[in-house]
């Protein structure tokens, strides 16, 4: 099955389960981020049609006294991420997502990712766009970046098509594992 009939069919099955409103554990994320990050800047994604939600985590994050950022794609099809409280607008992109109005640019040493499907060697199949897979391509020549990919466990594939663009996770967290 190529990316995009893979993702088509993903996509379903994942629709189905978001029905049943599963949520991955906000507490084993924040714990996993202060053991493997080196800061407190986390880069996140505000949740879309059947993404699993990140609003509870953001919520505690900004308890702790994270940098929380969401991202922002510009008009030439590049990712940044952009600080931002749980209190400020949001304003909705030509692609129909959420995004916040630019303030502060950050670079995250922690990104919590959206995917559509994932495999036990931790290969992303996302959307098709590249904004991640991109971005952190760039951020790496920067820092350190810890790359957590959310997903719920019905999205694992026996092995997702990856090409030389493709960005590996170093973590999936679903709400039954933590695959690394």
């Amino acid at each position: 099955m190529n990316k995009f009939q893979l993702r088509k069919k993903i996509s379903k099955i994942r629709s189905k389960f978001a029905k049943k409103k599963i949520t991955v554990n906000s507490e084993t994320i924040i714990k996993l981020i202060e053991q493997k990050s080196n800061n407190k800047r986390v880069g996140l994604y505000y949740p879309f049609g059947d993404e699993l939600s990140t609003l509870e985590l953001m919520d505690r994050l900004t308890k702790k006294k994270f940098i929380i950022s969401l991202p922002i794609i510009n008009n030439k099809f590049e990712m940044s991420f952009y600080s931002w409280d749980l209190n400020e607008p949001l304003k909705i992109n030509r692609f129909g997502i959420l995004e916040p109005i630019k303030r502060k640019k950050i670079i995250p040493s922690t990104l919590i990712i959206p995917m559509l499907a994932f495999d036990s060697n931790l290969n992303r199949l996302g959307y098709g766009g590249g904004f991640y897979d991109r971005f952190i391509k760039k951020i790496e020549r920067q820092t350190i970046c810890i790359k957590i990919g959310l997903a719920l466990s019905c999205q694992k594939i026996k092995k997702v098509p990856v090409d030389k663009y493709d960005k590996k996770m170093d973590f999936i967290i679903t709400e039954k594992r933590i695959y690394k």
